[in-house]
């Protein structure tokens, strides 16, 4: 039953997250409720708490990127569910799992674009500046400094979890 809440959990934020650009709030509380009140049934007070770790892990996992403006709200909401529902390991794994897959659909995004080599000489020398082995620079000013193009990151998060449920 838990997986089912995830699997659909998932697969109804894939459809709107493509179709309207959003996850909404509607299928993510029910979804949270749903995974909260189970797991304590099951686990009791111990569960409980780990799904609260779950929760807040998954939250903080992709804090940064949603605050740098990289994702939408509802990205980080669906990954903080996913860890209120199967905990904070497994959540970790969605993680990773959509970082690799994202990363590989932004490097085809800006191959399309035409503009990757721009975009990776940005992030070498940001990168290189911040470990100070050349001056100051900051090349990465968000989506004005380049025309950027950018793709619904509910499509990473849904093949990382079931990238998830096969390492597992």
């Amino acid at each position: 039953m838990i997986d089912a809440i995830v699997v659909i959990t998932t697969l109804v934020c894939l459809y709107t997250d493509l179709r309207y650009k959003k996850i909404y709030n509607a299928v993510l509380i029910p979804a949270l409720v749903m995974g909260l009140l189970l797991n304590t049934y099951k686990y009791g007070i111990s569960g409980g708490l780990l799904i609260l770790k779950g929760f807040l892990l998954g939250i903080a996992l992709l804090f940064i990127p949603f605050a740098l403006g990289g994702m939408g709200a509802g990205d980080v909401k669906l990954l903080g569910v996913i860890g209120s529902i199967k905990g904070p390991e497994f959540v970790f794994l969605v993680f990773l799992g959509a970082a690799l897959i994202g990363g590989a659909i932004s490097v085809v995004v800006m191959i399309k674009q035409g503009n990757f080599i721009d975009r990776f000489k940005a992030i070498v020398f940001t990168f290189l500046s911040m470990l100070r082995i050349i001056p100051p620079v900051n090349l990465l000013k968000g989506k004005e400094s380049i025309n950027v193009a950018s793709f619904p990151y509910g499509v990473a998060l849904a093949v990382g979890t079931f990238v998830a449920y096969l390492v597992r």
